[in-house]
């Protein structure tokens, strides 16, 4: 199969792929910026960026959005001429402040999910980046396109996410493994739903895709591209740390668990100490709180969903979302020998 470009609004990527966002700490400025040079797009995760800064117990916001900031110049310094998108959560508070923050740096792109982003126009009012909802049904796509419509906004692309990934999942729980809920069977009503209203929107295929041939399949679908995040944790550019990454490596089939966040929905994760802590005990009291979902009460959440993965980027047990099929590297590769790999068997694909 030809290598086709992605192209979304004004932006041209070489590759059909997008990097996605991994939170927190996990695709930074390192990974966005190495996955841009390479040809493909680069995403920087938008949760809780600033656990790092002095004053992230006093005032996260603030913490958050300098941190931003200093993200998005740092993947433009070492990507300069790259496409570099930041991924947002619908369901954390100040969304519409990181939103605007993003905005205000110029960001290519915007990729926004864990909710259905309905408002985001009016966020990013004015601004020339590209907006990017993910969606995990046809009715949902619908309904966004008909609200965006009344904002005088039509999406630059669809990413479409099928049960198979990383984090959180648009599903019930007992509709995950259900035919329809497959990722091939959502893009073809994506696709269909978008020409019934005489649209053309790219729609990007994500969730379970691991090899070029998985890409192969998806293109071969009518989608324009993929997002990726699973595959780049194992890369050496990956921001997260080492004993993060060797927890992927170290990773076997049945090492995987769908379990319920504090976000209100389903989330694949690795099995780690930290969710058989959850199987076992129910709940783990919050000692701090952020305030950081819309979704969460702190005095009845099972845990608290940014100390779990603060905890799995400091090196200590938490939570480590991951798509499945779980990895399958042995060693860590560079995000060039990575996209090397995957664009070599997308070009033995034949559909």
């Amino acid at each position: 199969m030809n290598i086709p470009e992605l192209k979304i609004g004004p932006l041209v990527a070489r590759i059909p792929v997008i990097q996605g966002g991994m939170g927190i700490g996990v695709s930074g400025p390192l990974l966005a910026a190495a996955v841009a040079n390479e040809g493909g797009i680069g995403i920087i995760s938008g949760v809780q960026l600033g656990y790092n800064e002095p004053d992230f117990n006093r005032n996260s916001l603030e913490a958050n959005r300098r941190a931003l900031r200093r993200a998005i110049a740092k993947a433009r310094e070492l990507s300069p001429t790259g496409i570099i998108g930041v991924n947002f959560m619908v369901a954390a508070n100040h969304y519409k402040e990181m939103v605007q923050t993003a905005v205000e740096e110029k960001i290519d792109l915007i990729i926004s999910g864990a909710g259905l982003p309905l408002d985001l126009p009016t966020f990013a009012k004015d601004s020339d980046t590209c907006l990017v909802p993910i969606v995990s049904s046809a009715k949902a796509a619908k309904l966004l396109i008909r609200r965006w419509a009344r904002q005088d906004r039509q999406p630059d692309a669809l990413v479409v996410e099928g049960p198979l990934a990383g984090g959180h999942l648009g599903f019930k729980r007992e509709d995950i493994d259900k035919p329809e809920s497959s990722l091939d069977q959502l893009i073809r009503d994506v696709l269909d739903t978008v020409r019934s209203l005489d649209l053309s929107i790219p729609v990007i295929g994500a969730g379970g895709i691991r090899t070029g041939s998985d890409i192969g399949r998806i293109l071969s679908l009518g989608a324009s591209g993929v997002q990726m995040g699973t595959s780049f944790v194992t890369t050496v550019e990956c921001d997260a740390p080492d004993t993060y990454k060797q927890a992927y490596l170290d990773a076997r089939p049945e090492d995987m668990l769908v379990l319920q966040s504090p976000v209100g929905l389903p989330g694949r994760a690795l099995v780690t100490p930290f969710t058989r802590r959850i199987t076992e005990e129910g709940r783990l009291k919050v000692q701090k709180c952020w305030d950081c979902l819309q979704t969460c009460n702190p005095a009845t959440t099972p845990y608290c969903i940014s100390q779990a993965l603060i905890d799995a980027v400091t090196g200590k047990e938490g939570l480590i979302f991951s798509g499945s099929p779980v990895c399958a590297d042995t060693r860590l590769v560079t995000v060039r020998e990575r996209i090397g790999q995957l664009m070599e068997e997308l070009r033995s694909y034949h559909p």
